[in-house]
Order: C-alpha cells, then sequence, then structure tokens
C-alpha cells in the first residue's frame, strides 16, 4: 500500500508519544500500529481511525480489560510505512524519541490528548514512559520547533513535562486549534491536584 500523508505521518508520530504503540506480530517483518484508548474516548479512536483506515480491515471495537476499564481499539496491518517509523521508534526494543523528530501543532495537539492534562494554570505531558534524557531531548525539540518553554515535574518516583507559565497561553493556542470536543475539559477547567513542586 502506498505511503502515508503528511497528516497521517503527523497523527502517527503524536500518538507515538503518547498511548499509541507499533509492534511486530511474531515473526512477522513489518510492524502493525495499535490505538488502544478507554471506551469514554471512542470518538478519539474513531477519528483516528477514519485517518488510517485505508490500513485497518476491522474498524474499531471495543474490549473489557482488567477490573472495569472497557477499552476501545483498532489496529492497522503489519506494513512496510509502519516499520519504517518501528525502526525510529523502537531501535533499541523500547519506545524512544527519534533523532529526527519534528513537533508540528497537529503532532503536538494529538500527543496531549493521548497524555496531556491541566492543573491550575499550566499543563503537563505525561512522559513518564520515557527515560531522563529522552525527556530532556523533547524539552528541547518543544522550544525548537514551538518555542515552548518547559521544565521536569516530579511525578512519585518519574518525571514527567511541565509547560512554564510564561508558555501556557502559546501551548493552549496551539492544542485548542486541533482539540477534539471530548478533550476540551483538558484545556477549561482546573482540577483540584496534589502534584509535587519539584522540578529540574
Amino acid at each position: 500500500m502506498g505511503s502515508l500523508t503528511s497528516i497521517q505521518k503527523e497523527i502517527l508520530v503524536g500518538s507515538l508519544l503518547g498511548d499509541g504503540a507499533l509492534r511486530r506480530q511474531g515473526t512477522r517483518t513489518n510492524a502493525l500500529l495499535e490505538i488502544n484508548h478507554s471506551f469514554q474516548y471512542r470518538k478519539y479512536v474513531d477519528w483516528k481511525w477514519s485517518h488510517f483506515k485505508e490500513f485497518v480491515k476491522t474498524p474499531p471495537k471495543s474490549r473489557h480489560g482488567n477490573g472495569n476499564r472497557i477499552a476501545y481499539r483498532f489496529t492497522t496491518q503489519s506494513l512496510p510505512l509502519f516499520t519504517e517509523y518501528y525502526l525510529k521508534y523502537y531501535s533499541s526494543g523500547k519506545k524512544a524519541i527519534s533523532a529526527d523528530l519534528i513537533l508540528t501543532n497537529l503532532v503536538l495537539s494529538v500527543w496531549f490528548m493521548d497524555d496531556g492534562s491541566k492543573s491550575r494554570n499550566t499543563y503537563y505531558l505525561n512522559t513518564q514512559q520515557f527515560d531522563l534524557a529522552s525527556q530532556k531531548t523533547l524539552m528541547n525539540i518543544l522550544d525548537r520547533d514551538l518555542g515552548i518553554k518547559s521544565s521536569l515535574n516530579r511525578d512519585k518516583q518519574y518525571f514527567r513535562i511541565r509547560i512554564r507559565t510564561e508558555s501556557a497561553k502559546l501551548f493552549r493556542n496551539i492544542v485548542a486549534s486541533h482539540l477534539l470536543l471530548c478533550f476540551r475539559y483538558k484545556i477549561d477547567y482546573d482540577p483540584v491536584t496534589t502534584d509535587s513542586k519539584e522540578e529540574i
């Protein structure tokens, strides 16, 4: 099958920075993309599916997970166009940051919808899945590509990226331009938190 469009590439990269996963099944050479979110966000999964449906045989389906959690997910076919990104983001066998990562407004918005949150007067990107060096790389790329200043905020034994207050308005304006309605709560209200104040 052909190649990815620029929009598909941006949604894919944003998903890989968040909850999306690429994997090889068994002994297959090529990788597939798996999109898996809570059933509550099925409209978001359907939105992603609408962009990748040419590579998907079965539309999104619900699936019961641990406890009462119900997931809503789909997987693409195993294809060379996904293997290209698998080799970039899983070169060591674990998800990592690609050396050629470029952040655009859409990439950031998908990343935030996947793994972002709001607290008081700023925003977080929950990057605990990445090691400290990778998170610092992401902070540098946020500044380089979008002019967004950030710091690392301790979350229990891990760290995540906190958008600095002076960049909060810029960050909000960027993600708001692509945010689906089901995620408006992430920018429109201030939840009560007990977040640590420690930053580096």
